[in-house]
């Protein structure tokens, strides 16, 4: 379940204008990150027994809705929503819920229309897990939701907190470079996720310790993932998993957009196509990496794929248009 990011983002750039042509490591705000709620603080009532159902739910999401669920039979492949929203959606800049439920309702692109917290869950039920809706007044979209509240109980309504985004990145002035980015995955990734992308199953094949990143049993195309800079400023926060953190990464920027792009390029890799609802109908708010057209600009579906990205930046900039990731 792909969702705290599913949001509109500023422009992240180099301040100087400066447009760097080879691997940097860019500067990392030092400001302290929000800090969520302990578990220990969640009420003994039934509001609490709800928080932490919610909780497994998120936890264990395929053992409890995947294609052999224990409770419903939702979700079309055997990944958790912690695969990628982290640490149950309490790691920064890891897709978390710090502020998730004080900004919905919210305005969304995809649908150009505003959408419940609910709605969104099963946005990411029916794309990144491809499967097929949660009822909204089911029990376990109201543990989900409910878990997102208890989280973001110190968050002012309508507010984000630090480190509830993607982190910034400096793009280069060229392209995403997939066969790089296949590089750096050998050396960085396919220990974890597979050298073919397949991921990595627990012991009794229930659900993944590692998820699939391509391939029949990964997220949808179309999925936030599946656009670079949003997988890239994911993984320049997270990955290698148990040696990158948002504070002190492994990976360099334009590492991170590579293999982010080998990992989505449809030319060498597969992954399910289904969708559900519309897909930024409205193309003025459609996010520069993503790779389908129309779009309210002059640049190609390639370089809306990969790049690069600050002349698009630019131009939407002049053009007065929204620049969203």
């Amino acid at each position: 379940m792909i969702l705290s990011v599913f949001f509109l983002f500023p422009a992240y750039s180099s301040c100087s204008g400066d447009k760097p042509s080879k691997p940097i490591k860019t500067a990392v705000e030092r400001e302290a990150v929000h800090t969520p709620p302990d578990t220990s603080t969640i009420p003994d009532d039934e509001f609490g027994e709800m928080v932490r159902y919610g909780r497994s739910l998120v936890l264990n999401t395929a053992y409890y809705m995947g294609p052999e669920g224990a409770v419903r039979k939702n979700l079309g492949n055997k990944m958790n929503c912690t695969n990628c929203h982290l640490d149950a959606g309490t790691r920064p800049y890891g897709l978390n819920f710090f502020s998730t439920h004080a900004r919905y309702p919210q305005y969304r692109a995809r649908e150009n229309r505003i959408l419940t917290l609910a709605e969104r869950v099963n946005n990411c039920i029916e794309r990144p897990h491809n499967g097929i809706a949660i009822p909204l007044d089911s029990k376990e979209m109201i543990a989900i939701v409910s878990y997102m509240k208890w989280l973001s109980e110190n968050v002012p309504t309508g507010t984000r907190v630090k480190g509830d985004d993607g982190i910034a990145l400096v793009y280069p002035n060229r392209p995403a470079d997939p066969a790089h980015g296949e590089q750096v995955y050998a050396t960085n990734c396919a220990s974890c996720h597979g050298k073919e992308g397949q991921g990595l199953y627990n012991l009794d094949s229930t659900t993944y310790t590692y998820p699939p990143l391509w391939g029949a049993h990964s997220y949808e195309k179309g999925s936030s993932m599946h656009r670079v800079l949003k997988a890239a400023r994911f993984i320049k926060a997270n990955m290698p998993h148990k040696q990158a953190s948002w504070d002190k990464p492994v990976l360099t920027d334009e590492e991170a957009i590579d293999v982010a792009a080998f990992i989505n390029d449809d030319r060498i890799h597969s992954r399910p196509v289904k969708g559900g609802g519309e897909n930024y109908p409205n193309t003025a708010r459609k996010p520069i990496d993503y790779d389908e057209g129309p779009f309210p600009d002059t640049f190609s579906a390639f370089q809306h794929k990969f790049g690069p990205y600050q002349p698009i930046i630019d131009y939407h900039e002049k053009k007065n248009l929204p620049v969203t990731f």
